[in-house]
């Protein structure tokens, strides 16, 4: 039985420019219900977030949302789900997905993907949470990000260890299998599997 009951994604409200990146979306949230993984999300309904959650509820797998007072006011979540939670603010939103995962995964996304899952991870550096943090890398989507990271640890800023433990995989078999084995162990040393290494 996988470690990870619920896995938290973090996904673009938007469909981007490449209708690949949708199919994607509703295929990891397919394959979680399928591995009998709940999804944690935003509760939105369109865009990857939208394809994410129904590729969920397709195959009969647990959803659940979590999204601010403002956004539902503003009619941009889905009230289909096997639970809606309303809360008062975004930070109020990441702190409930945060206590309801076992773990995090940051598909494609823009600005808000990248701040909560970088949210995440800061918690997970600082030693506020354990669960495993990763991105589904896939076609390379988030080299720019890694480069990135990896020249702020280079400079000193992040610590070795912190990106060594960041999943990073090109599919979601992968992502999975990095985030279960942290999952398992918290503490894998310098062998976890690691954005420093990926491509």
């Amino acid at each position: 039985m996988s470690p990870l009951r619920r896995l938290a994604v973090f996904a673009a409200a938007s469909d981007g420019k490449d209708p690949a990146l949708r199919s994607l979306a509703y295929d990891v949230g397919a394959e979680l219900a399928r591995r009998g993984i709940g999804l944690v999300y935003g509760a939105g309904g369109s865009g990857l977030m939208g394809a994410l959650s129904q590729g969920a509820l397709d195959a009969g797998g647990e959803v659940i949302g979590v999204i601010p007072e403002e956004m539902i006011a503003r009619e941009w979540g889905r009230h289909d789900l096997t639970r809606l939670r309303v809360v008062g603010t975004m930070h109020e939103r990441k702190a409930e997905m945060a206590a309801l995962a076992d773990g995090f995964l940051a598909i494609p996304g823009g600005l808000g993907t990248l701040e909560e899952i970088v949210e995440v991870w800061s918690w997970s550096y600082l030693g506020i949470i354990d669960e495993p943090v990763g991105f589904l890398n896939v076609g390379g989507f988030w080299d720019p990000f890694l480069g990135a990271v990896r020249g702020i640890a280079e400079a000193g800023f992040i610590r070795p260890e912190a990106v060594s433990r960041l999943v990073v995989a090109p599919d979601l078999d992968q992502a999975l299998a990095g985030l279960e084995s942290l999952a398992q162990d918290p503490d894998p040393g310098p062998a976890g599997s690691g954005a420093a290494d990926a491509t």
